[in-house]
């Protein structure tokens, strides 16, 4: 029959597709350089646009000809994963939806099948079939990879959106030469927690501060996990050599604490982070004096 004639004249279809591929990744590569996908990223030079053309129509190729058209962790897809990442986080960039730099994908197949018909224009109707299937199958898993690399970039970069909004949300201040502060604001959790202990441990290195101060009147709750962490800060902080104060400690804190039965005995507290600055001035032989104004009303 002519289809097995076919077959075993080429051997897979799949390994049609990737001599095909191979062999029209030029014409390809032209074609592709026209789709949204490419032109998002390659705006000023179309030479680069054709170039990464052809990386992609010879990652395919690669790929067809190990036959796993729809496994999208094939080594040939390794090739060009970051370039479709780039592409695909481009169009994102534009405001499309992920649906929508799907749909830009999905165009590269129409050239690619336009070119396969006519490159097997003798051959069998049931051979080409079998073969745009293959082509079919491989361009959907090229839309899955792209899919995920830019998944990944996104997550990617909302963990390092979060990290600078845990970093925002976690300043440290200098309230005097020598003195450094944390005010800190809403729920802690580890991974604030850790980044509240780098960025103290960090100002107190460049800024030799011989006491730094952890302010917790915005802290709305206190349980044992807070209360580990700060007792780590506290230690980390002793350990560069300076000495760690907790303010901030409302009556309703004092009260878990109590009940939690945690113990603070160690940590060096005051009411108000005013009182942790009085007590750090103390220390370092800094006097604080009020001044009276010529009517008699004291001047802080």
């Amino acid at each position: 029959m002519p289809e097995q004639e076919a077959a075993e004249q080429h051997g897979s279809p799949a390994r049609e597709v990737g001599e095909f591929l191979h062999r029209r990744r030029e014409q390809i590569a032209q074609r592709w350089a026209e789709e949204a996908l490419f032109r998002a990223v390659f705006t000023v030079s179309r030479d680069e646009a054709v170039e990464a053309g052809r990386d992609v129509a010879d990652a395919l190729a690669r790929v067809a000809a190990s036959g796993h058209v729809a496994d999208p962790a094939d080594d040939g897809f390794a090739v060009v994963r970051e370039q479709l990442a780039r592409m695909g986080a481009a169009r994102s960039r534009t405001g499309l939806t992920p649906s929508q730099v799907s749909n830009d994908v999905d165009a590269l197949r129409p050239p690619v099948v336009e070119l396969l018909v006519a490159d097997l224009a003798d051959a069998p109707a049931e051979w080409l079939r079998e073969c745009a299937n293959s082509l079919t199958v491989l361009m959907g898993t090229l839309r899955l990879v792209v899919q995920q690399a830019a998944l990944s970039d996104g997550q990617a970069l909302i963990d390092r959106q979060r990290l600078q909004l845990l970093e925002a949300a976690t300043p440290v201040v200098s309230l005097w030469d020598g003195v450094v502060a944390v005010p800190l604001i809403g729920t802690l959790d580890s991974a604030r927690s850790q980044v509240v202990m780098e960025s103290l441990l960090d100002a107190v290195v460049e800024q030799r501060a011989r006491f730094a101060i952890l302010d917790i009147t915005g802290v709305p709750t206190v349980d044992s996990l807070v209360a580990q962490h700060l007792m780590k800060t506290v230690a980390a902080a002793r350990l560069m050599g300076a000495e760690c104060v907790v303010s901030g400690i409302r009556p309703a804190i004092a009260q878990t604490i109590v009940h939690l039965g945690l113990d603070l005995g160690t940590v060096v507290t005051r009411a108000t982070l005013a009182d942790a600055l009085a007590h750090a001035l103390r220390r370092l032989g800094t006097d604080i004096v009020t001044a009276t104004a010529p009517d008699g009303v004291g001047q802080r």
